[in-house]
This record gives C-alpha cells, sequence and structure tokens, in this order.
C-alpha cells in the first residue's frame, strides 16, 4: 500500500513484458523491474522496453544493483544525453555527471543542515532549462534505517481531475522557470551571477504535453517564478492553488528507499520532493544521481 493518503494498492503479480518483468507498485506510479543488472550492456529491446515501462508508470524501481559511478553512467547514456548541473559542491567546484545527493557535511559526517534543501519542495528536475530534464535517476548507497523517502506527485493525473474553470482559467498561459527565484523559493544560498548568468529564466507551458503519450499535466514546481504576462502576486496565487491541488495525497506516490536500488522518473509529468523524517544528524542518506537531458515542453 501507499503510504501517501492509503489509496494506491500495489500488487505482487509479476507481469512479463517481453524482456521485462515488471511489478506494479502503485496506483498513482511506480513499478519495480527485476531480474536486471544494470552494469551490463543490454540491447535495443530492453532499452525499449523500460522507456515504455517508464511512460506507463512514470517511476521505476530497479532493485538489487551494484553499479560504479562509471556503470551509472553508461546505463544512464542509453536514454540521452547526460544533462549538467548549475549548482556548485562544497569545494566550489561544478558537480561532475555523477552528482551525490546527501545529507553529509564537508567533513562527511550527517547533518540536518545540508548544504541545500531544495529538493524538500515539490519540484520537477531542471525546469529552469530552456530543455528541461527527461529523466533523473538515483543510486541509493546509504540509506537510513527509517524515513527518508521521496514522495511522487502524477501531474497528468492530478491535472484531468482539475476543475474546468480552473483549466480554462491556466491554459495557454506560461510560467517563468528561475535558478534565481528558486534559490529564493527555498530560502537557500542565493543564486551567484555567474550562476544567473548560466541559467537566465526561461519560460515554459503551465499545462504542458507529455512528448510520447500524447497526455496533459501541470507544469510547475519549487523553480516557478511567475505566470508571464500576469501581476506578480495574482499569478502567484495561482501557482500557490494549483501546487496545493496537484499534491493531494490522492495524487501521490511515496517510495521507501532500499540500499542498491536505483530508481528511475519522468520529470516530464511527475514533481517529486525528498522527505526529511528521519534523524538527519545520525543516519548518513546518500544517493548518486544522473540525469538525462530532455526536449522543450508544448
Amino acid at each position: 500500500m501507499d503510504l501517501a493518503g492509503g489509496l494506491d494498492i500495489s500488487t505482487d503479480s509479476e507481469a512479463p513484458r517481453g524482456p521485462l518483468n515488471i511489478r506494479r507498485i502503485g496506483r498513482v506510479a511506480g513499478a519495480e523491474i527485476s531480474g536486471l543488472d544494470l552494469s551490463e550492456p543490454f540491447g535495443d529491446d530492453v532499452r525499449d522496453a523500460i522507456l515504455a515501462a517508464l511512460n506507463e508508470h512514470h517511476v521505476l524501481s530497479f532493485p538489487d544493483q551494484n553499479l560504479t559511478k562509471d556503470q551509472q553512467i553508461a546505463f544512464t547514456e542509453r536514454f540521452g544525453e547526460l544533462e549538467g548541473h548549475v549548482a556548485k559542491d562544497h569545494d566550489g567546484k561544478m558537480f561532475p555527471p555523477v552528482h551525490i545527493v546527501s545529507n553529509l557535511d564537508p567533513d562527511g559526517k550527517p547533518t540536518a543542515t545540508p548544504r541545500s534543501h531544495g529538493n524538500y519542495f515539490w519540484h520537477t528536475d531542471k525546469s529552469y532549462h530552456e530543455l528541461p530534464s527527461l529523466a533523473s535517476l538515483l543510486y541509493a548507497v546509504e540509506i537510513p534505517p527509517m524515513g527518508g523517502a521521496t514522495q511522487f506527485a502524477n501531474m497528468a493525473m492530478a491535472y484531468d481531475e482539475l476543475m474546468p474553470e480552473m483549466k480554462e482559467k491556466i491554459q495557454g498561459l506560461k510560467v517563468v522557470h528561475s535558478w534565481e527565484q528558486s534559490r529564493k523559493n527555498s530560502f537557500n544560498k542565493p543564486a551567484t551571477p555567474d550562476q544567473i548568468s548560466a541559467r537566465p529564466p526561461v519560460s515554459h507551458p503551465i499545462v504542458r504535453t507529455h512528448p510520447d503519450t500524447g497526455k496533459k499535466g501541470v507544469y510547475i514546481g519549487i523553480h516557478a517564478s511567475h505566470i508571464e504576462g500576469m501581476d506578480w502576486h495574482e499569478g502567484r496565487e495561482i501557482l500557490y492553488r494549483l501546487t496545493d491541488l496537484v499534491t493531494q495525497p490522492r495524487f501521490v506516490y511515496t517510495h521507501e528507499w532500499k540500499k542498491n536500488e536505483l530508481v528511475m522518473w519522468d520529470n516530464r509529468c511527475l514533481m517529486h520532493r525528498a522527505t526529511g523524517d528521519f534523524p538527519q544528524e545520525i543516519y548518513p542518506r546518500v544517493l548518486h544521481r544522473t540525469v538525462i537531458r530532455g526536449t522543450k515542453p508544448f
């Protein structure tokens, strides 16, 4: 059962789909693909089956992996071009292709006040890019004994259930997404002039069409600044209201992590956030992250 709202009913039945064994783990999103060793090369039939499963289930879990960073990069690149990062590490250097997501301080010790806490807010990865992310991948290296889950909100399902009046209000509107404003929205350290120059604000439709499935979904999140051509405060009120509507428990799947699991999710139809509901000053939570570059939203 999905822990968010208690409305997702998982199934234990194995469902072979061509070369894959897929077990659905949630109604809102989520499927487990077992029996694949992601450290080994695989054919186009497996790649295409994984993409089809991603389009159907939006969040894919690959348990019992043993991946080096290079192997995670190789797996990620089977689905597209690697996406770079605008943020920098503790030492001021740009993040490498495999970005370490953790609650560790510069000395490698767990802390309740990590360098950044933007991942605790609802967002879709890199929406402040002209070409936002297609998918993100996290490989669980160290997981706390309890808590530390990731929640996913299904934006297509939520859009389908919006009131007609809200759909009419937001149809055709564009939202400005901004790394600079994201840092302000999440109460993080301000963006540097170099970061602002590297990632200037971009506009994307507030109602996005998934390029593979054709389904419409809401495209917002913590990186959203304001609605283009609208009074700032009026636009922000719409964004706040929409966020509340589309992240209701009935649209949310909560994923409880397992060590050595790789999870891949579709940023084109989901928002996500991490939960900080574990003693962060005691237990480390370390995941290796890669991101696949996407296409311009429409």
